[in-house]
């Protein structure tokens, strides 16, 4: 159920935002334009799509904008909340618990916050793990370390367990800030708590620094990872440089997706060959990545290269079957190590002389602090979610679609992932900026000796 296929037929899908009842209370909220209840943004953009729409007298799918609303359903001076950070680290999670707590003190009146710690660990009381409360003094400075102060871990509970843990506090509201396998976690509490009919908001933020996640445009921390990567790149290629025929090897994180790896090789503007999951990586024969290598290197005479891989990139290499983590995301096979030893024995096959230098940043690029364009990201998905909660909206995610804010229903977004369009404008620009294609698909020559480079000044150096 992606965009094309919800814009193609769009009777199929309801993207109405689930709601716990009628909001009857006066928002306290001031200084700021109220949302209409009304108000929506349509997912068709092309107007191709718009007149056959039309045409066909079907209604345009929209997405209700997400934004204070004049009624509330939950009363500001009888609201618990409960915070949960779940999965890996990502740039910005600080900011995000900063910007909800300060919105729902400033904004609303609420003082009685709960940090729930590592995951939805924290909501099994077998981890006896004691929430924090939060205040807005409490959060003033976290925003400038990277990680998250209530902790993170992988996997789900039982969703019995958490709901019964939510009543117990008092919790009427419960923000969920991860990726795919915290969301798909979520969707498991909102039918428990469905089931009891309590009355309980789940509003979700959607964390994933490899930006994947099904019709949003933007997912928090990326843009910080693309930059931290794009200098790591750089000081690859500057390794690279300081050796004969040097080969700077990194591995950046994309499981399924190849978001990082495309935009940091296009910011970094250094790369010479970028692999992603959406892409087949082929080794050998003509047009494989270690011929590619031999033309760059013996026959263009070009003293270095920079290949940047996702983690995802190249899994068919494999024959050892994948594992999945707690979370039920598949564990990749080092798909860094594995292009090295590929690459260093092929070389070494041909008596040809390869300086590899490999880099795996991902832990680093994960835990560092969200740069500016994050920051002020986080701060307007936290203030999103949070007057979606107090109108009563749940079963929901906070996302950005076209430039604006929206409510997405949760099980839109964990349909499935986003992916790079291997036709469209982002990876066009990719292979316009290494020229990659160039050396995989070169038939220039018949007899490719070392040392030809008629007319190929114009190869990225």
């Amino acid at each position: 159920m992606n965009l094309n296929e919800i814009c193609a037929h769009p009777k199929k899908y309801n993207l109405n935002v689930s709601s716990l009842g009628k909001p009857e209370l006066d928002s306290p909220v001031k200084d700021q334009a109220f949302v209409d209840e009304n108000s929506r943004i349509s997912l068709a953009t092309e107007i191709t799509q718009i007149k056959s729409l039309m045409n066909r007298k079907e209604e345009i799918p929209y997405l209700e904008i997400a934004g204070p609303r004049r009624k509330l359903f939950h009363d500001p001076a009888q609201t618990r909340v409960a915070i949960v950070t779940c999965g890996g680290l990502c740039p910005g999670l600080n900011n995000v618990i900063k910007g909800l707590v300060e919105v729902l003190a400033y904004d609303y009146g609420i003082t009685q916050i709960l940090g729930i710690r590592y995951g939805y660990q924290g909501l099994n009381p077998h981890y006896g793990l004691i929430p924090m409360k939060l205040t807005v003094k409490e959060v003033d400075n976290i925003h400038e370390a990277g990680g998250t102060i209530l902790g993170s871990s992988r996997g789900n509970q039982d969703p019995k367990v958490m709901v019964d843990t939510l009543v117990r506090q008092y919790v009427n509201i419960l923000f969920c800030v991860g990726g795919d396998g915290t969301l798909r976690g979520a969707q498991d509490i909102v039918k428990e708590i469905t089931k009891r009919k309590a009355p309980i908001s789940v509003v979700c933020i959607p964390k994933t620094i490899d930006n994947d996640l099904n019709l949003i445009d933007r997912t928090f921390g990326f843009d910080t990872c693309v930059q931290s990567a794009a200098e790591i790149i750089k000081s690859a290629h500057v390794e690279a440089n300081g050796i004969p025929n040097g080969l700077g090897v990194v591995k950046i994180m994309g499981r399924d997706s190849g978001f990082i790896a495309a935009h940091a090789s296009l910011a970094s503007t250094v790369t010479n060959f970028c692999l992603i999951p959406e892409i087949p990586i082929v080794l050998e024969g003509h047009n494989g990545l270690l011929k590619a290598l031999d033309r760059r290197f013996f026959k263009y005479r070009k003293d270095h290269a920079v290949i940047v891989v996702a983690e995802g990139a190249g899994q068919d290499l494999f024959k050892e079957a994948a594992t999945k983590d707690a979370s039920g995301n598949v564990l990749k096979h080092d798909i860094g190590h594995f292009l090295v030893d590929k690459i260093a024995a092929h070389f070494k096959k041909n008596d040809k002389v390869l300086n590899i230098k490999y880099i795996d940043p991902s832990y680093i690029i994960r835990s560092i602090p969200a740069n500016s364009s994050d920051a002020i990201f986080c701060f307007q998905l936290a203030e999103n979610a949070v007057h979606a909660a107090m109108a009563g909206k749940t079963d929901v995610v906070i996302g950005s679609i076209n430039g604006a804010f929206v409510l997405v229903p949760l099980m839109f977004v964990v349909s499935e992932r986003k992916k790079i369009d291997t036709e469209g404008a982002l990876w066009h620009a990719v292979t316009g900026s290494t020229r990659q294609n160039d050396y995989f698909f070169d038939n220039s020559f018949e007899n490719e000796l070392p040392g030809h480079s008629a007319g190929m000044d114009y190869y990225r150096e």
